[in-house]
C-alpha cells in the first residue's frame, strides 16, 4: 500500500507546483504572460534588449470553425478591425484592448494594432507586448505611416481606446477623418477631469458610438461634455468587464489557492490565522492608500479600546514603487512609522501577478477617491476569490458591490475614514459575515462578470456599430 500512497502524494505535489507556476504567471487581466512570453534569450531577433518582429510572426492559422460558431463574436470572422491605443504599456486600458484583439483573433477577425504615443526609446515591455500580439496574428505597425491610413480606410471597424487616442485622428488621418468617423467605436475608460480637452474629443459627437465600462462613468461623460465642452456624446454603450476563464479556473481550485495562501503569507511573515486587509492598486493619492492606512490605524485603536478579541490584523499595500521615490509613498511610510504599526503594514512592489495576493488575503479594500473607479476590475477578481470588498461608494464600484451583501461601502474623502475603520472592525469580528459576503460575491461574479458575459455584451455593441456604419456609408 505504500507505493500507491507515495505516488498519490507525488501527483498532488506536482499539481500544486503546476498551479503555483500558473498563478505566478497570471495577472489581474490574465495577460501577464505578455511580459516575457516572446523574449527567449536565444531569439536571434533580439538586439540590445529589443525584439525585431519577423514577417512570419504575422501569420496565424484560422481558428477552428466550431470555436467561431460558439463565440458570440463569430460574426466578426474575416472582418478587418483596426485598434488604436494611446500607448502600449501594462496599464489597464491597453491591456483591455489587447484582450479584445485576442477575442477577435480567436474568431478569425483580421486585427491591426496602432500605438499613437510611442517613445523613441521604447522599453522591453513594449517590445514584448508587440511580440506577443504578432505571435497571435495581430498586425502591429506605425501609427503615422501610410499603412495606418490605408488600414483605417479599408477597415470594417476602428476602435479608439481611451480619450487621449483621439489625437491620432487629426494628427495622422487629417483630410481622411470624415471618411473614418462613421466606423469608429470609441472605448472610454477615464474618469478624471483633465481628459476633457477639446483637442482630444472634438470628433466624439461624430463617431458611431462610445463604449464605456460603467453607467456611472457614462453619465459623467454625458453631462460633462455637454456642460464643459458644449458637445454631445454619440450613442453610448455600457459594457461591464468580465473575469477571464484562466483566472476563474485558478480562483476555483482549492489546492492552488491554499498553496498560494501559504506561500505569500510566509513571504510576508504573517501567520495562517492572521487577518489581512489589502489594497491592490498603483500607489497614488487618487487610489486612497493614505486614507486606507488612516482607517486601518483607527480600526486597531477601536479594537483596543473596546477590548475586542480578534486575530492579529495586517494591512497589505500592493502597488508600491519606491524606485520612483514619490512624495506620496514617502508620506505613507512615514505615517506607518509615526504610528508605530510597522509590524502590521506590508508594502509590496507593483506587480501584475495579483492572483497569489488574492488567494492570501481575507478582505479587499477598493478605496479609489473622487469619482471612484471607472469600473475596477480588481474588484470582480477579488470576488472570484470569494473575498468581501470594502469599497468607496463611487464610480463603477457601486455597480459591482452590493452594499451589505457582497461587501460594505463607505464615503470618499476624509469623511470615509471612520466608516471604513468601523467596517474593517465589523468584518474582523464577524467571521461568518465575512465568509458569507465572499460567497455571495462569488455567486454575483458567476452570474454577471465572466468573460462570456463580456463577450456577449461586446458582440451586441459591435453588431449595432457595424450595421450603423454600413448605413452611414450608403447614405
Amino acid at each position: 500500500m505504500a507505493k500507491p500512497a507515495t505516488a498519490g502524494w507525488i501527483s498532488l505535489q506536482n499539481k500544486r507546483l503546476l498551479f503555483l507556476l500558473l498563478l505566478v504567471f497570471s495577472g489581474s487581466t490574465a495577460l501577464v504572460l505578455f511580459i516575457r512570453g516572446g523574449l527567449d534569450s536565444c531569439d536571434p531577433r533580439r538586439e540590445g534588449g529589443r525584439v525585431a518582429p519577423a514577417a512570419s510572426d504575422r501569420v496565424q492559422l484560422q481558428p477552428p470553425a466550431a470555436r467561431v460558431q460558439k463565440s458570440p463574436l463569430g460574426f466578426m470572422r474575416s472582418k478587418l478591425v483596426l485598434l488604436v491605443s494611446h500607448e502600449l504599456s501594462l496599464s489597464g486600458g491597453p491591456l483591455l484592448l489587447m484582450e479584445l484583439a485576442f477575442l477577435l483573433r480567436n474568431v478569425g477577425s483580421q486585427v491591426a494594432w496602432i500605438t499613437n504615443q510611442k517613445s523613441e526609446d521604447a522599453n522591453e515591455v513594449t517590445y514584448s507586448l508587440e511580440h506577443k500580439m504578432l505571435n497571435r496574428g495581430v498586425q502591429v505597425f506605425s501609427a503615422k505611416g501610410q499603412e495606418a491610413i490605408d488600414t483605417a480606410l479599408k477597415a470594417d471597424l476602428v476602435v479608439l481606446n481611451t480619450a487621449v487616442a483621439g489625437k491620432w485622428l487629426d494628427g495622422v488621418l487629417k483630410e481622411h477623418v470624415s471618411q473614418v468617423l462613421p466606423k469608429i467605436l470609441w472605448w472610454i475608460h477615464e474618469m478624471r477631469g483633465h481628459y476633457f480637452k477639446l483637442e482630444y474629443v472634438k470628433h466624439l459627437p461624430f463617431v458611431t458610438g462610445a463604449m464605456i465600462d460603467s453607467y456611472t462613468t457614462a453619465e459623467y461623460w454625458k453631462n460633462r461634455t455637454h456642460e464643459r465642452l458644449k458637445i454631445q456624446m454619440p450613442q453610448i454603450y455600457v459594457v461591464h468587464l468580465g473575469n477571464s476563464r484562466e483566472l476563474m479556473e485558478v480562483a476555483e481550485d482549492n489546492i492552488a489557492r491554499r498553496v498560494l495562501r501559504e506561500h505569500i503569507r510566509e513571504s510576508l511573515g504573517v501567520r495562517s490565522d492572521d487577518l489581512l486587509f489589502a489594497i491592490i492598486n498603483s500607489v497614488s493619492r487618487g487610489k486612497g492608500q493614505d486614507l486606507f492606512l488612516h482607517s486601518f490605524y483607527e480600526s486597531l485603536q477601536l479594537i483596543q479600546e473596546q477590548k475586542l478579541q480578534v486575530p492579529s490584523m495586517h494591512a497589505v499595500v500592493v502597488g508600491s514603487d519606491m524606485n520612483a521615490q514619490t512624495k506620496f509613498e514617502t508620506e505613507l511610510r512615514d505615517f506607518v512609522s509615526k504610528k508605530g504599526i510597522q509590524d502590521h503594514v506590508h508594502f509590496v512592489n507593483k506587480t501584475l501577478t495579483v492572483a497569489p495576493y488574492l488567494a492570501a488575503i481575507d478582505v479587499l479594500v477598493q478605496n479609489s477617491q473622487a469619482r471612484g473607479e471607472c469600473f475596477g476590475r480588481i474588484t470582480i477578481e477579488a470576488m472570484a476569490f470569494q473575498l468581501p470588498v470594502l469599497g468607496t461608494a463611487a464610480g463603477g464600484t457601486t455597480e459591482i458591490v452590493v452594499n451589505g451583501s457582497t461587501g460594505l461601502l463607505h464615503p470618499v474623502g476624509k469623511e470615509g475614514v471612520t466608516p471604513l475603520a468601523k467596517n474593517i472592525v465589523k468584518l474582523a469580528t464577524h467571521v461568518e459575515r465575512r465568509l458569507t459576503m465572499g460567497r455571495k460575491g462569488y455567486e454575483r461574479v458567476r452570474k454577471r462578470f465572466m468573460e462570456h458575459h463580456m463577450e456577449e455584451r461586446i458582440a451586441s455593441v459591435l453588431k449595432e456599430v457595424l450595421w450603423k456604419s454600413k448605413s452611414n456609408s450608403r447614405s
